[in-house]
Order: C-alpha cells, then sequence, then structure tokens
C-alpha cells in the first residue's frame, strides 16, 4: 500500500504565493506519474498539474504561467509552488500518484483558500 501525505496549505491573500507539498510512502513501486488536482465546493475535482515519466509537465491552462510542479526523485515527494494566486484557485488540492503496473493513490487533500 501507498501513502501520500499533502502539506502547506492554508489561507493567502489574492497574489500571494503558497507552497505545497506531497510526500509518499509504502510499497512504491515505479511512478509513472504523480502531479496535483484540486476540487472546489460544488465543482468536479480537476487537474492542476502533473509530472509525467519523472520529467514531462502538463499544466492546466488556468495555472500556466504561475504554477510550477517539481519532484524530488529521492524522496518521493511533489511539490506545487503556486504564485499570483488568485480567490478561484481556492480548493483542497490533491496529490495523485499513478504507478507503473496501475496502482492509483491519493492523499487527503490540503486547504487552499485565497482571500483577502
Amino acid at each position: 500500500q501507498v501513502q501520500l501525505v499533502e502539506s502547506g496549505g492554508g489561507l493567502v491573500q489574492p497574489g500571494g504565493s503558497l507552497r505545497i507539498s506531497c510526500a509518499a510512502s509504502g510499497n512504491i513501486v515505479s511512478i509513472r506519474t504523480m502531479g496535483w488536482h484540486r476540487q472546489a465546493p460544488g465543482k468536479q475535482r480537476e487537474l492542476v498539474a502533473v509530472i509525467v515519466s519523472g520529467d514531462r509537465e502538463n499544466y492546466a491552462d488556468s495555472v500556466k504561467g504561475r504554477f510550477t510542479i517539481s519532484r524530488d526523485a529521492v524522496k518521493n515527494s511533489v511539490y506545487l509552488q503556486m504564485n499570483s494566486l488568485k480567490p478561484e484557485d481556492s480548493a483542497v488540492y490533491y496529490c495523485k500518484l499513478i504507478d507503473r503496473i496501475g496502482g492509483t493513490y491519493w492523499g487527503q487533500g490540503t486547504q487552499v483558500t485565497v482571500s483577502s
């Protein structure tokens, strides 16, 4: 089994920055993708950013140029640096890992609130 633990969420003013982290532990088979989704109240969960096969990065159009995903392969961790935050970025952010044998794992989520 694989466990994902997110941290770093909180309250930030519009235009501010925040960095959230996700650490994976447990029986980790080779990672295929690792990244972030988010879900705002009353909305579907959506992809924010993902690292595929360790190096290719994909971003949602709504966060391109503002968010940067990075990964520490030694620590089995992924990070999301969020700059120029907007109120519409407020959501619960979930870490997701897919391994190379088809296992899919989610973290418990971390709340990000952008408000003045």
